[in-house]
């Protein structure tokens, strides 16, 4: 089976362990073990009660206390309606692999996650890709997505807060696109993985799962919850497509491991607090990366509404993949080229550092735009 190369991957394999500042970094920052009990109001005694745990594999579609948890994130999603992956990365994947065949229309809104696109490629469907403007907010032309879909759709594939510019659909929206998945017969696959960092409301946007009855929705505690370490996921959905991907699973996951369950379903259980701790971060951070932006006069954006990441356009004759690899040379800073998401003329910038080193990151990225 061909599949292309996983354009972003391959950049941040390259860089993110020879940089000094890492602005391509995607997660809101990382959070200790110690930090997590704090958080969680617990204290050193749950690291004990880990002690006596048989590390074997554990339960197959993740522990009934996870899965509850998990499903307390969506309002109308029973532990039933959850399986656990590795990371939303396996959760797209194995939707993917579980709804796409040969031959079938799968649309994908990008700029995106290059798995929601080059995985149903790989399997061999029918893929179209509607592009996504900044003239429009980098919102879906929803009458383009008619168009696409006229004939009929398998899967209509999009990330929501947006992976790389930020934006985020709302609520009529998401109804309105559900509409039109309903039209055309297809499933609606939501990467929500950065959902809890909304800058506006409770911080947490509807899921498509909750909208549409063929809603899929997936994400992590890698992003929002700020506990990649734990490479763990899931995938929320109709009972059915549950049942296809834990076939699907069976070949490559078997379960996920025990203390990232534990930790996991600690985190979810005071979930609040980490997404209070994300959504401080990211606003402080966005306010940060908004003066710098106004008083840069070679960089632009549509300013992002949720996420962590922001699609910065930049005035200079340069291709991005060569403009990134001058500056991480140069300067130390790492940030993410728009050709490695499908998207040339633009960067991805991650904001959700510590504060000191986006500053100290767009101050050198900076001098380095005014010696070019």
């Amino acid at each position: 089976m061909h599949i292309e190369p996983f354009g972003v991957e391959i950049w941040m394999n390259e860089w993110e362990t020879k940089c000094e500042l890492n602005l391509a970094e995607t997660c809101v920052q990382s959070v200790t073990v110690a930090e997590l009990l704090e958080l969680a109001g617990t204290d050193e005694q749950r690291l004990h009660d880990l002690l006596p745990m048989k590390l074997t594999y554990g339960d197959i579609e993740g522990s009934p206390e996870l899965r509850t948890a998990v499903a307390g994130l969506f309002e109308r999603q029973a532990p039933e309606n959850v399986v656990i992956t590795h990371g939303t990365i396996g959760a797209n994947m194995l939707v993917h692999k579980t709804l796409v065949g040969p031959g079938d229309r799968v649309v994908a809104i990008t700029p995106t996650y290059q798995q929601h696109y080059s995985i149903p490629a790989s399997i061999g469907a029918d893929v179209h890709q509607l592009q996504l403007r900044p003239e429009d907010g980098w919102l879906p032309d929803l009458d383009e997505l008619r168009r696409q879909t006229a004939d009929g759709a398998r899967l209509i594939a999009l990330t929501n807060p947006n992976n790389p510019t930020g934006a985020l659909i709302d609520p009529p929206m998401l109804e309105e696109i559900a509409d039109i998945a309903r039209a055309a017969d297809a499933w609606v696959l939501c990467d929500e993985v950065y959902r809890g960092t909304d800058e506006a409301g409770s911080g947490s946007t509807v899921s498509m799962a909750d909208v549409y009855e063929r809603g899929i929705s997936t994400g992590s505690m890698s992003k929002a919850y700020s506990l990649a370490g734990l490479r763990l996921g899931w995938a929320v959905a109709p009972t059915e497509v549950i049942e296809g991907i834990s076939i699907h699973r069976d070949y490559d996951t078997i379960s996920v491991g025990m203390i990232d369950d534990y930790f996991a379903t600690l985190a979810l259980e005071h979930g609040e607090a980490l997404l209070a701790r994300s959504r401080a971060m990211t606003a402080r951070n966005r306010v940060v990366l908004d003066e710098w932006i106004a008083n840069e006069p070679r960089i632009s954006w549509v300013r992002p509404r949720s996420g962590t990441t922001a699609f910065l356009q930049y005035d200079l004759d340069l291709p991005s993949h060569e403009l990134c690899t001058a500056v991480v040379k140069d300067t130390g800073v790492m940030l993410t080229p728009g050709s490695a998401l499908g998207v040339e003329g633009f960067i991805r910038i991650g904001y959700a550092n510590a504060t000191d080193i986006l500053t100290e990151g767009l101050e050198r990225f900076s001098e380095w735009l005014a010696a070019h």
